[in-house]
């Protein structure tokens, strides 16, 4: 009987000791492992000397090619006469560093300096399991190279590029550096977080991608990276806004009115309504909106397209009371911010349109990007007309689309406007 017990124990000892193994790797372990793979990156405005943006990256190549996110030298790219930006490594060294490639959609850059680095990650496919633990590094707030454990909770479902959604404490400053397994394989780099945990992470692939095509050409930065921005961007929008709004849509009922709601897979649409006892109105919302944008330059963004539909009804105010409410909600801007160096200030025009059955009051709002060539930011606001005690407001906004688009999706935005 001894002797079963021992040969039992043995037994599952010898099962156990993978699982022993495997559990003996320490987050102390990865961090002095892969440590000196990751880098600081700082955007200096030039006359002040002082820090601009901070982020992190990391070494792909011996030759000394790094990753990091396009936003975090964003500001280099569209003013390289304020800004210069620098490499600073784990022993503090630092030198300059020259943009190689970018890719905007997808928020990645490649850079280079001349320092040669002592070790390096390599890019290629990694996949692990939903649940497994994985390894984020990086300069939070400029407060030193940190690590932060983590967990791969697969891909985000509501986005049209994609991203990896992370259970982990990323912190601003540990943008463009790596999450790693704890045997290296990088599996995303970090690009932004929500809070309480929500972090996010562009899929390892999209930096490969780019890095193959930067060594496809000798490692040359490109000649013109503003223009190269803006045809990426120009691209991208022609693909997702081609086929919107056109053949069969989904709708949805307010009132006496059906509008469009949720144009794609990667729009979320969100309803609320106002009834208040002390108010003699009614106010239904209906709002969709793509689930992820394209970071620009400081507050301007692409790659957004809003829909807002509010219908106001009443059953006790006559119809002059009814018409000024509905003048003042059409009247609300509902145009974005921007700065006077990124877009131009916006210009709009009022006419009274008509589709098929449901005479409008519109108003097309339009600005262009400065620097990006021919993309646009465009608001269209309607009020449909014809009834004294009900109104319908509808309000679409699209960012960074050429003037085609705009003028196209708001076409076949207004033809499917109609009654019940």
């Amino acid at each position: 009987m001894f002797l079963r017990r021992v040969s039992l124990l043995t037994a599952l000892l010898v099962w156990a000791s993978p699982l022993v193994a495997q559990r003996s790797i320490t987050t102390s372990d990865v961090f002095s492992r892969y440590a000196d793979r990751v880098v600081k990156i700082q955007v200096v405005e030039t006359s002040s000397a002082a820090k601009a943006t901070i982020g992190s990256g990391f070494f792909v190549t011996p030759t000394g090619e790094v990753v990091t996110n396009y936003h975090v030298i964003s500001a280099l790219i569209h003013d390289p006469g304020r800004y210069r930006a620098e490499l600073v490594d784990v022993t503090g060294a630092v030198r300059p560093i020259t943009v190689l490639g970018v890719d905007v959609v997808h928020d990645v850059a490649i850079v280079m300096t001349e320092m040669r680095p002592r070790a390096h990650f390599t890019l290629g496919r990694a996949s692990v399991a939903q649940g497994n633990r994985l390894y984020s590094l990086g300069h939070p707030e400029d407060l030193g190279l940190s690590i932060v454990e983590g967990t791969y909770n697969g891909h985000l479902p509501h986005t049209r590029h994609a991203r990896i959604h992370f259970t982990g404490s990323i912190n601003p400053g540990m943008s463009g550096g790596p999450t790693i397994t704890e045997d290296g394989r990088v599996i995303g780099i970090n690009v932004a977080t929500a809070g309480n945990q929500l972090s996010f992470l562009v899929p390892v692939e999209r930096a490969s991608a780019l890095l193959d095509r930067v060594l496809a050409r000798g490692g040359e930065p490109p000649a013109r990276t503003l223009e190269d921005i803006g045809r990426q961007l120009r691209d991208h929008q022609e693909a997702y806004l081609s086929g919107m709004f056109a053949g069969e849509t989904k709708m949805v009922e307010l009132g006496p009115y059906r509008v469009i709601t949720e144009p794609a897979p990667f729009f979320r649409c969100w309803a609320d309504a106002l009834r208040a006892h002390e108010l003699p109105y009614e106010s239904v919302q209906h709002r969709c909106s793509t689930d992820d944008q394209l970071f620009i330059a400081g507050d301007q963004s692409a790659g957004v397209v809003k829909l807002e539909h509010e219908m106001l009804s009443t059953r006790t105010m006559n119809a002059s009371q009814f018409f000024s409410l509905y003048t003042y909600v059409f009247a609300g801007d509902n145009t974005p911010g921007g700065q006077q160096e990124h877009v131009t200030s916006w210009r709009c025009g009022t006419r009274n349109v008509r589709n098929a059955s449901v005479p409008m009051r519109a108003v097309l709002c339009l600005r262009r990007y400065r620097k990006l060539g021919e993309l646009y930011d465009g608001v269209l606001k309607v009020a449909l007309l014809g009834r004294g005690d009900t109104g319908l407001v509808s309000t679409l906004t699209l960012s960074g689309v050429t003037f085609e688009n705009v003028d196209r999706l708001a076409r076949r935005y207004l033809e499917k406007i109609s009654w019940r």
